[in-house]
């Protein structure tokens, strides 16, 4: 849309007979759509008796109509929006710029969802140099009334004209410098005249000449205020928040009252209750003699709503009676501008009050023991998302450090630590008690137990389903990731950022609820897991049809997931396991070993191992079902990098010219033939899960006696261990049919020996296409499906999503080539579409087939919401994604 002073003056023909303009008195709040969320609400307001300063709003639809038209007009807009003024002065008796009693308005934005300061106001239009005359005459304060003219002219050229506001601040902090003053209140009312006419200069000296005609002001203020539905800063809240870009913002022109007429006028912004901690106590700031944008700019210091008791006590009572109103009508917290001119009370604005986490729980369970709502609405009125406020620890909110850089936000929390910059020093430290920071270009599956130790991790590439991601959340640690101004030196162990060169003696803070990374440490808040976040989440779990289990790989993690209330593990991923460093050398040398018995050694080493992390599990989940995924990853992951063991085995030759072979270089050059032999051009389409398993069936055997002596050993401790074996990346149902055959085998083997009974089901993960599209011949040898859409997505795609989310997806979501990424919330035509097909397939073959969705899309508000519609039975996120999956499914229920 075009941001020209003047708009153009021809209009365009578009659908001419189409209303555009509403009096206050013709709206409602069911009209958000069309008259924006401030004059639905203005419209409200005057319907149910609050006092709202007459005006009209012009309609969303009229910004979209002159921004597809390259910010020409509808042939009718202006037309109406003058008859609705003649309207106006009518009922009001006044004038717009008239010389005796004088209409004054303001110009403001109003869009469908909120979106505080990110777009632009105009007020007190209508004045003039007779206009204010005759505001001085009516009023008998000629001080308020040019004070009134000069607010105009710096607002009405900054937004309208393009002045540069410093240009205007600079005329007023000259003037009260020679005046020696430190207050705009100080200014006296020839010091004022003197700044009208210091601005209008000030404008002409920038190539904008103010016109005087009080019409042609509102037509380009409602031209700016479209215009501002565009600006920089509206495009970025619109792009965090997920609104779309092609609402547009509604207009609306209100009478102006005045907080700035003298001692017994004021104006201020209100909550009826704590947006912070939802007690219900008065909460705001006002300013005596002053117009609403001075309390929001910082100019002078507002005071505390408590004491407007004191200051104007007729106008505090009529707000406290409004306020119950409002909060009654609405039953909801509201967020209010007000002004009180000459101790009557006006209001300019009501909405739902934006607030915390924890004040989104508290006002809900009140508002419900209160009987002003019930719990469905209640449970509606939190959006899941904000319920990781809650789950983590969060910096300080009275910090005031700046980020010396910014990321992408992959792992909500916040953690504060020294610089390391590789996980074995990680891990030595982290045991050591001291806290870390795990920096890295990206992290892999070799870093496993650095991850573990560290307090975060900040990597310089990666997206938000990246390794370092997915890993973070599903530990619960903090992780900025993609943070792409890192310059990382491993070994001079240094990382520079900007002109900052940070060492491993630098301690940095991390929050990875916003992306921002710190030099320094940061004061920490705790998780705050209160009396409402279980009351409300039990409402949620009353309400929902979907389960919420948890991906969790280890005991300690089983037991979170089961106190933030999963209903199962829906994956475990037995891999994990294998990289802690008392492990990885056994399983480098099973991967090594050069016959079967050689293997079959290393593997027996290893089956302990598993048996006593799959004991944890199943005690910390008694009674409910654990799915263990077998192998998935292929084996080179196990082994060095290709390229680093090569310019090892480089660096020793070098060392070692002209020498025998050392040992050391034997064993290098032996390792890296095996990494070459293991090496694939595209290792996620290559041998790895079912694959690897049929490759090597030991390796299989291995973990299936692993799993089921575990879980005769829990069981023999009293408890009740639920086994549910999972194969991975099946394509083709004699894939699973084989793997079916030995693991049942395998598993009845071991039950026999110990002469025991034990329940267990074999399924598979549903990660690739043919699987989906062949589910009804899959089913035949599988007792329960589980969709990892991580991988499903790519595949289905074609896209590698650790590359795409550094490289080009960004600008398919900026150009709108896709309307989200699609490793973040489940492509709904695609993707989604082979889940359903895959579950109705399934069931054709088998109808009480269990169904369920262990990718990162199970903790994703929208995604659940699709699962739920498909007839999923479950979904599986990371525990601290559970709380957000079992509100986002009771949220999908309430929806229908």
């Amino acid at each position: 849309m075009t941001t020209s002073a003047t708009p153009t003056a021809t209009g365009h023909d578009a659908a001419p007979d189409r209303r555009h303009v509403y009096d206050f008195t013709e709206g409602n709040a069911q009209m958000k759509s069309l008259l924006g969320g401030k004059g639905a609400g203005l419209a409200e307001m005057t319907r149910i008796g609050v006092p709202v300063p007459d005006g009209f709003t012009v309609t969303t639809q009229a910004c979209v109509a002159a921004m597809q038209a390259g910010g020409t007009w509808p042939d009718n807009l202006w037309a109406q929006i003058e008859a609705h003024l003649d309207d106006l002065e009518r009922r009001t008796g006044r004038t717009l710029g008239g010389s005796e009693r004088p209409l004054l308005v303001s110009v403001r934005s109003g869009s469908v969802f909120s979106m505080p300061g990110m777009m632009d106001t105009i007020l007190n239009l209508g004045i003039s140099d007779d206009a204010a005359a005759g505001l001085a005459a009516e009023t008998g304060n000629a001080r308020f009334a040019w004070d009134s003219y000069r607010r105009f002219l710096q607002m009405y050229g900054e937004v309208v004209e393009g002045v540069p506001a410093h240009a205007f601040e600079d005329e007023l902090a000259a003037l009260k410098g020679r005046r020696g003053v430190t207050q705009d209140t100080d200014l006296t009312v020839e010091d004022l005249q003197e700044l009208v006419a210091t601005f209008r200069r000030v404008a002409r000296a920038n190539g904008a000449d103010i016109p005087t005609d009080p019409r042609e002001q509102l037509r380009r203020s409602v031209n700016a205020v479209f215009a501002s539905w565009d600006n920089p800063r509206a495009r970025v809240y619109r792009g965090l928040n997920a609104i779309p870009d092609d609402l547009g913002t509604a207009v609306n022109v209100q009478q102006m009252v005045f907080g700035n007429r003298g001692e017994s006028s004021a104006t201020g912004v209100a909550f009826t209750r704590n947006p912070s901690t939802g007690a219900k106590e008065l909460y705001g700031e006002f300013l005596v003699n002053a117009q609403g944008e001075d309390v929001v700019a910082g100019i002078r210091t507002p005071r505390p709503l408590a004491e407007l008791e004191t200051v104007l006590p007729e106008a505090y009572r009529q707000f406290l009676d409004t306020m119950t109103l409002l909060e009654s009508h609405y039953g909801d917290m509201q967020d209010i501008e007000f002004t009180i001119e000459q101790s009557k009370l006006y209001l300019l604005q009501t909405r739902n009050g934006k607030r915390t986490a924890a004040a989104a729980l508290k006002v809900a369970r009140d508002m419900v023991d209160e009987g002003v709502i019930d719990r469905e609405t209640a449970l509606r009125r939190i959006e899941p998302e904000q319920l990781d406020q809650l789950l983590h620890p969060g910096l300080d909110p009275k910090h005031t450090a700046t980020p010396v850089t910014r990321g992408l936000n992959a792992s909500p929390g916040a953690a504060v630590g020294r610089l390391v910059f590789d996980a074995d020093t990680a891990a030595e430290r982290g045991k050591a008690g001291d806290a870390v920071v795990l920096v890295r270009w990206e992290t892999t599956p070799d870093d496993i137990h650095g991850v573990v130790a560290a307090q975060g991790v900040l990597t310089a590439h990666g997206g938000m389903t990246s390794h370092a991601a997915v890993v973070a959340r599903g530990m619960g640690k903090p992780c900025v990731a993609g943070a792409g101004e890192l310059q990382i030196d491993v070994a001079a162990k240094t990382v520079t950022i900007g002109g900052t060169v940070l060492t491993e003696d630098d301690t940095v803070t991390l929050d990875g609820s916003t992306g921002n990374v710190y030099v320094g440490p940061i004061a920490l808040v705790p998780p705050q897991i209160t009396d409402d976040f279980r009351e409300v989440l039990g409402w949620a779990d009353d309400v929902r049809r979907l389960g919420v289990r948890a991906n969790a790989d280890t005991g300690p993690d089983a037991a979170k997931a089961r106190e933030l209330g999963a209903e199962g593990i829906g994956l475990c991923r037995t891999e994990h396991m294998f990289m802690a460093a008392d492990r990885l050398p056994v399983v480098q040398r099973m991967i090594l070993a050069s016959d079967a018995d050689a293997r079959g050694a290393a593997l027996a080493d290893l089956l302990p191992m598993q048996q006593s992390d799959f004991d944890e599990i199943f005690e910390a989940m008694t009674g409910l079902p654990v799915t263990i995924r077998l192998i998935d990853p292929p084996l080179h992951e196990f082994l060095p990098d290709l390229v680093e063991q090569s310019l090892l085995v480089q660096r020793l030759e070098i060392a070692g010219a002209g020498a025998p072979p050392s040992d050391e270089l034997v064993a290098a050059r032996d390792l890296l033939a095996h990494v070459k032999r293991l090496h694939e051009m595209n290792p996620m389409l290559g041998t790895r899960g079912v694959r690897l398993s049929l490759l090597y069936p030991e390796i299989c055997v291995m973990q299936t006696r692993a799993i089921i002596r575990a879980a005769i050993a829990v069981r023999a401790r009293g408890l009740d261990p639920r086994v549910e074996i999972m194969v991975p990346l099946v394509g083709f149902a004699e894939e699973l049919r084989r793997m079916r055959e030995v693991i049942v085998a395998t598993a009845d083997e071991e039950l026999a020996a110990a002469g025991v009974a034990l329940d267990y089901t074999v399924g598979t993960m549903i990660e690739l296409p043919r699987a989906a599209l062949t589910a009804d011949k899959v089913a035949e040898h599988a007792d329960f499906f589980s969709f990892g859409t991580n991988d499903l997505t790519q595949t289905a795609v074609g896209i590698s999503r650790d590359d795409a989310e550094g490289s080009f997806l960004a600008s398919y979501l900026e150009a709108g080539i896709v309307p989200a990424n699609p490793f973040a919330s489940i492509d709904a035509d695609g993707v989604a579409e082979l889940v359903r097909i895959g579950v109705t397939k399934g069931r054709e073959t088998k109808p009480g087939l269990k169904t369920g969705v262990c990718g990162e899309h199970g903790g994703d508000p929208a995604s659940i919401a699709i699962f739920d519609k498909i007839g999923l039975d479950y979904v599986s996120c990371s525990p601290y994604r559970v709380p957000l999956a079992r509100l986002a499914a009771a949220r999908t229920t309430l929806d229908g």
